[in-house]
């Protein structure tokens, strides 16, 4: 396909690296970036780069990611809750400030003969171009300015700030701080020898009882909100190690998810946070606007037309948007909520947070960080961590016996006969959503319940679903829980179990009675 002009709106990573994607691509054609801001202005602290996207990178264009790869910063992950540390060993781990990634992208768009126009304010109906590509971020124009784009938005109920520190952590930490007021939780990672970012989050009522709806509506669009910064940098003291908090336009903010029916209108198309967002517990918006370039650049080169390209475009990539934001859905409701595990072992809290959204299994966690997944399935059974690990963890993990008020139970498969037990309620979970209004209804109902069983759709997703439904009604009432799960699941019952979300579960009637009967085996040998 001949391109002889393309226009970019929005000098962000996925603008940068999408117009440098294309030049490469279409040496021949003027590619221009519109940045209505100067080079150096941006917002933020540093940027994670996961080792899949760095893999995409790399495939997409090796010399980008080398620069930016050089430029980076490797570290560790924990979990910390009170004294109690949990260490996990990631060495692909990669940050990056912000200001240096973009300086980075900057500069490999202007080695490969792209445009850089900055201070310039356009907008889509005003360039003369083949393609527009509209990388103009959350706050989109292009996508506010036509209705075709069938724009979504839906907010969050938790609030969250971003702000930095003028040290690098021993690692990326996930630390709650209980306060008079409530609790919060600080997401922190390094991104340099001398600075580290630190998200910290909260729920409205901790926020309110702060003081911070007062703080947030005194702060200028220009400022941050030292009030806030303060009472933080004191309640994270010990994780700051003396160090204090740097804002940069830091204020609360509720994150905001962005879904459109398309993603193209005649030759104008959407990249990045202005067709999609996802919560930044799961991914960063950087990575997926970078992906999003590599995924039009590969459109472009296989198809005869630009309408061609677009929908090829579209119809590609977003599966893979949509599965990332189904999935970031689940974390963001677990980090909501996560107060609430505050009592749970730090070596079980890390498991339940690795599994949270369905993306990594049990198996899968035990195989990358075996150490710290064993402690947390030990800490569950309640034997020594040194125990021998089995062959076929998932079927162990379903075969440990359960202490509960309502009973003792050998295994954690719930007997066949208590389904019909007077005192069981059976709940039919057929929410998209463990946090909706019938959820909710669900979990209050639950509360006199002595069982609660909850059954439902055997898709994965809809047992991911009863199972958060599930760890609520475990968390908030006394019933013994039951969750009907159908084998090709039965890693997810692991995790579960494991994590706290249910104290039993039910191989459902489809189930494979290989299985079944491999749990019972087990079940009486231990």
């Amino acid at each position: 396909m001949n391109l002889a002009k393309i226009a970019v709106l929005g000098g962000g990573p996925g603008g940068l690296y999408a117009a440098r994607l294309l030049k490469l691509r279409h040496p021949d054609a003027d590619v221009t970036v519109y940045e209505q801001s100067s080079p150096d202005t941006t917002f933020g602290f540093g940027v994670g780069l996961a080792s899949r996207t760095q893999r995409n990178l790399r495939d997409a264009d090796a010399a980008s990611l080398e620069a930016i790869v050089a430029a980076a910063y490797s570290h560790e992950m924990s979990m910390q809750v009170g004294e109690d540390v949990v260490r996990i060993a990631h060495g692909d781990l990669l940050a990056i400030a912000r200001t240096q990634l973009l300086a980075i992208l900057q500069d490999q768009a202007q080695r490969a003969g792209v445009t850089l126009a900055f201070g310039e304010r356009r907008v889509a109906a005003d360039l003369n171009a083949d393609l527009v590509i509209a990388a103009d971020g959350i706050n989109s124009a292009t996508r506010g300015s036509d209705p075709r784009f069938g724009a979504h938005l839906t907010t969050g109920t938790g609030l969250y700030l971003w702000c930095g520190t003028d040290f690098a952590l021993p690692s990326a930490i996930f630390v709650p701080s209980t306060t008079e007021h409530g609790t919060f939780v600080a997401h922190a990672y390094p991104y340099s020898t001398d600075r580290s970012t630190f998200l910290i989050e909260t729920d409205e009522a901790t926020w309110r009882r702060a003081g911070f709806d007062v703080s947030t509506a005194e702060t200028d669009q220009a400022g941050s909100d030292m009030t806030s910064l303060r009472y933080l940098q004191s309640a994270f003291a010990d994780t700051l190690a003396g160090h204090g908090l740097i804002g940069n336009r830091t204020r609360w903010m509720r994150f905001r998810t962005v879904r459109c029916d398309r993603w193209s209108v005649d030759n104008v198309v959407l990249l990045g946070d202005a067709a999609h967002t996802a919560h930044y517990s799961i991914g960063s918006g950087t990575k997926l606007a970078m992906e999003d370039a590599i995924a039009l650049d590969a459109a472009l080169r296989d198809s005869d037309s630009i309408a061609d390209a677009l929908a090829s475009y579209e119809q590609t990539r977003r599966p893979a948007v949509d599965h990332l934001q189904q999935i970031a859905r689940r974390s963001e409701l677990w980090w909501e909520s996560f107060p609430q595990r505050m009592d749970l072992a730090v070596d079980r809290l890390m498991v339940s947070y690795m599994t949270r959204s369905g993306k990594v299994g049990l198996d899968r966690f035990l195989d990358s960080a075996p150490e710290v997944a064993w402690a947390g399935v030990t800490s569950y059974a309640g034997v020594a961590d040194d125990a021998a690990r089995p062959d076929d963890v998932t079927q162990w993990v379903l075969a440990q016996p359960v202490e509960h008020p309502r009973g003792s139970y050998p295994a954690r498969q719930a007997p066949a006969d208590l389904r019909d037990d007077p005192e069981t309620v059976v709940h039919h979970v057929d929410s998209d959503s463990a946090w909706d209004a019938a959820a909710d209804a669900l979990v209050a109902a639950a509360g006199t319940d002595a069982v609660a069983w909850l059954d439902g759709a055997p898709d994965r997703e809809s047992v991911l679903t009863r199972l958060d439904v599930a760890e609520r009604i475990v968390l908030g009432t006394d019933a013994l829980v039951v969750v009907e799960i159908p084998s090709s699941c039965l890693a997810d019952a692991a995790a579960g179990l494991v994590s706290g979300r249910t104290h039993l579960v039910a191989l459902t009637a489809d189930a494979d009675t290989e299985a079944e009967g491999a749990v019972r085996a087990v079940a009486s040998s231990v």
